[in-house]
């Protein structure tokens, strides 16, 4: 299955702003556009209101993109594996916002557990703890940063 470019193209434009290169976290076109090509594959795209804009290119959205989450599930289980929002429209609760929609997604698909993983510092954690992820595991020097340094990911886990 392709995916529609129509989608890729408004995850990017989060993609390319959102991520800082020191982390080596943000994923590349060709990336993105080969986990959607799977049916397990999901992804949410908001405008800066916290509204899901439409990704068909057959019902144009005008709306600008201002964050994503790209998940992929299996059996009853689903891995968070990609969460950005536009730095301007941090900490105004769009991250909130995807998540909420991605956990009723999740639900309405047979979701019974989600996971994610991220590198320890990362900030984020105080958004995932808040919705109610808890740690279940790490990883020693999984992550190699740009400069040359290695961090561990910390796996976290929540029942839906």
């Amino acid at each position: 299955m392709t995916p529609c470019p129509y989608l890729v193209a408004r995850i990017m434009k989060v993609m390319d702003s959102a991520f800082d290169p020191t982390f080596r976290e943000a994923w590349n076109r060709r990336q993105v556009s080969d986990a959607l090509s799977l049916p397990s594959t999901h992804a949410i795209v908001i405008d800066a209101n916290g509204e899901e804009i439409e990704t068909d290119p057959l019902r144009p959205d005008s709306r600008e993109p201002s964050g994503f989450v790209l998940t992929r599930n299996g059996a009853d289980e689903e891995e968070l594996l990609l969460i950005a929002v536009l730095p301007e429209f941090r900490r105004c609760g769009l991250g909130e916002t995807l998540i909420d929609r991605l956990l009723k997604k999740a639900r309405a698909r047979g979701t019974k557990r989600m996971f994610l993983e991220m590198r320890r510092g990362n900030p984020a954690v105080y958004l995932y703890k808040k919705i109610g992820f808890e740690p279940i595991g790490e990883r020693p020097n999984y992550y190699s940063l740009s400069n040359g340094s290695q961090v561990d990911a910390i796996t976290f886990g929540m029942t839906l």
